[in-house]
């Protein structure tokens, strides 16, 4: 991994970013982890874009009609292409949406294209067709999308990774294409070896893109660091440019280190300890009561407040205050409040079960500045309960996430969310509805699924938000995963750039990045 000051002014005229590996080569439907997604974004533009404030616009769509929420006809600006010179065409985005379904392909973003007709059939093992049937191309530039049932934020959705486009050079070898993705975004990969992994990645505007975020600089360097307080010491040598996550260690000296560059704000992230149901103890109503016990064991406030100066907030929920309809007083919220009696009840019930043995271990990247604050959550923990629980350092995102996905991590994890799209229902679809390939907690409770799928076919939006409440409830009764914080983002930025602001979500506004 890329050590402290290695990175230095003679990248001349590319902003260095901070950055991590990502998990996967850069394919935007098997792209599900924020190493990779920063860059997909750059890389590729879809129907829609999120602008950093949290608004929606049309993007390579020219419009997008529906009178019903269900059924679609969506017509493409003319001239797009992509970086190779070929043509985004209606193909581009149907072809690109049927590869990501199909069961085959193993996507980790297949759940993304749910509501459409026809994904039980390429969902089927094995496959009772090869393309969704709600998908149709009518001319190069114009094609129809038929839902299941009315969708309250498919057009949200639109704008997100799984749902941007692919050249057909990609569908001859898709593995090799993720190594050198083809786009149609405002950057493009700035050469062959533009990729230096576990190091950086640099990408450049891409000349042929025609809309509404180009390129405001000459281009990115993505600096993957394996230490956070690495990145710090870089910015603060001027070797490093944006940074979008202080670490804990510097937030009493931040403001005094950058000044005015120095920039605190809500952001839509949180932060979990997950389970799974394979590790002893924590399965069925043993598991829940124990994960319980957990959760009201752990001082949010007075962690927050120590470790990091006031940039993280108790979770109040499984999303994030900063979006449309948020409660913080949820039916239930009470297992997310610290409380020692309680909490040594309720592990007392677990053990009636059966006993407890062993110790709570919480996996982290080392790569990501968690340490601080897993192991005061530990702590809380072990005092609280009175056994042995302690932080399990894995050295990168990649290979904690890696053993997350294969199942193989055999302890509890941190874990959370950062939002993709601006609706609550993107934060608990992917993780929690039975059928997601990104459920990494092996969640599986019919009540929720249909709480969720009422809240998609709402008519309004406050009807949507009553029905995600309830949905909540039932995530705070089983509580497949912990609630631990709710992000304020803490940020900075060096003098040799401007435009320097962060978005919804807490990523730069890397296309409006410059140079001083």
């Amino acid at each position: 991994m890329l050590p402290a000051c290695t990175v230095t002014p003679a990248l001349g005229d590319s902003i260095a970013v901070n950055g991590s590996e990502p998990q996967n080569p850069l394919v935007p439907s098997n792209t599900n982890e924020n190493g990779g997604g920063r860059i997909v974004d750059r890389l590729f533009a879809g129907l829609r874009r999120i602008a950093a404030d949290g608004s929606l616009h049309d993007e390579v769509a020219e419009s997008i009609e529906t009178t019903d929420q269900q059924h679609y006809r969506i017509r493409l600006e003319s001239g797009w292409t992509f970086s190779d010179g070929s043509p985004v065409t209606a193909h581009s985005f149907v072809d690109a949406w049927n590869y990501g379904a199909l069961i085959t392909n193993a996507q980790l973003q297949s759940y993304t294209y749910e509501p459409i007709v026809g994904f039980e059939d390429v969902q089927a093992d094995p496959p009772r067709a090869q393309t969704m049937s709600g998908l149709r191309v009518l001319d190069d530039l114009t094609f129809t999308v038929d839902l299941k049932v009315p969708t309250i934020d498919f057009r949200t959705r639109l704008a997100y990774a799984p749902y941007y486009p692919l050249p057909a050079a990609a569908f001859a070898d898709m593995e090799a294409f993720g190594q050198h993705p083809i786009g149609n975004g405002p950057y493009r990969f700035a050469g062959p070896e533009a990729w230096q992994h576990d190091v950086k990645l640099d990408v450049v505007p891409n000349e042929s893109y025609r809309g509404g975020r180009p390129a405001r600089n000459k281009g990115l360097t993505f600096v993957f660091y394996s230490d956070i307080d690495a990145a710090y010491a870089d910015l603060l040598a001027g070797n490093l440019d944006v940074l979008d996550t202080v670490p804990t260690s510097a937030l009493t000296v931040v403001h005094a280190d950058l000044g005015d560059r120095a920039v605190t704000a809500a952001t839509a992230k949180n932060q979990w300890i997950g389970t799974q149901p394979g590790l002893p103890h924590f399965g069925g109503e043993e598991g829940r009561l124990r994960r319980h016990a957990i959760s009201r064991a752990i001082d949010r406030q007075a962690i927050g407040d120590k470790i990091f100066r006031g940039t993280r907030a108790p979770a109040r929920d499984y999303t994030s205050s900063v979006l449309p309809g948020f409660d913080d007083d949820l039916p239930g919220s009470e297992v997310l409040e610290f409380d020692p009696v309680q909490a040594r009840r309720l592990w007392a019930r677990a053990n009636e079960i059966a006993p407890w043995s062993g110790r709570f271990e919480i996996a982290y990247n080392a790569d990501g500045d968690h340490q601080p604050w897993v192991d005061a959550v530990a702590n809380s923990i072990k005092n609280t309960l009175g056994i042995e629980a302690v932080g399990a350092a894995y050295p990168t995102f990649k290979q904690l996430r890696d053993q997350i996905t294969s199942r193989t991590v055999g302890k509890a994890f941190r874990s959370g969310w950062q939002g993709d799209y601006p609706t609550m229902l993107q934060f608990l679809e992917p993780s929690f509805l039975s059928h997601s390939e990104t459920n990494d907690f092996d969640y599986h409770n019919p009540e929720f699924d249909a709480l969720i799928a009422a809240a998609e076919a709402a008519a309004t939006e406050p009807e949507s938000w009553a029905l995600v409440a309830r949905a909540q409830t039932v995530l705070l009764h089983d509580l497949p995963t912990i609630p631990v914080f709710d992000y304020v983002n803490s940020s900075g930025y060096s003098d040799r750039v401007r435009g320097v602001t962060f978005g919804w979500n807490g990523m730069a506004d890397f296309e409006n990045l410059e140079l001083i």
